[in-house]
């Protein structure tokens, strides 16, 4: 969400329907070890999210979808996805994005104190996921978006 890691043609504000952000993966490798997971976020079913959709010039397409799926589809926890989302503007678009996948072994649900905990706890070869955390939460402030979840979980992280 907030390292694209591609210069986007344009970037708008827009609404996914019918999934939320959540910290729901157990993260073995950027953020945390298979003996030490951190968690790290998914997009989970139900609810809906503010963010940006970030445009991609058609010629750029192949290469950023190649470079994306190298990143993102490493465990195979997240299934990509062309998903509908709603532009500023009134527009609906398609967006690839990635949804967590609810039978993997490292989708994680539980109780907050364990969310904490896992993420005071992971540190992997991409940093801690404290930092992952506290990094989307800056990213959510500069567009507007406050009081989220993400932003309680950080608080009690940081107690």
């Amino acid at each position: 969400m907030w390292r694209p890691d591609f210069r986007p043609a344009e970037i708008r504000p827009a609404r996914l329907a019918g999934w939320h952000r959540a910290m729901c993966v157990l993260s073995t490798i950027y953020r945390g070890t298979e003996q030490c997971p951190g968690l790290v976020l998914g997009l989970d079913r139900a609810g809906s999210c503010v963010g940006r959709a970030l445009k991609v010039a058609g010629a750029d397409w192949p290469a950023i979808k190649e470079m994306l799926d190298a990143r993102e589809l490493v465990t195979g926890v997240y299934l990509p996805r062309f998903l509908p989302v709603r532009l500023s503007d009134g527009r609906q678009v398609p967006a690839y994005a990635y949804v967590v996948d609810r039978d993997h072994w490292q989708y994680w649900s539980g109780p907050q104190s364990e969310a904490v905990r896992l993420v005071r706890q992971g540190e992997g070869k991409g940093g801690r996921a404290r930092d992952y955390l506290a990094a989307t939460v800056e990213h959510l402030d500069r567009l507007g978006i406050h009081r989220t979840a993400m932003h309680r979980l950080l608080r009690l992280v940081d107690e």
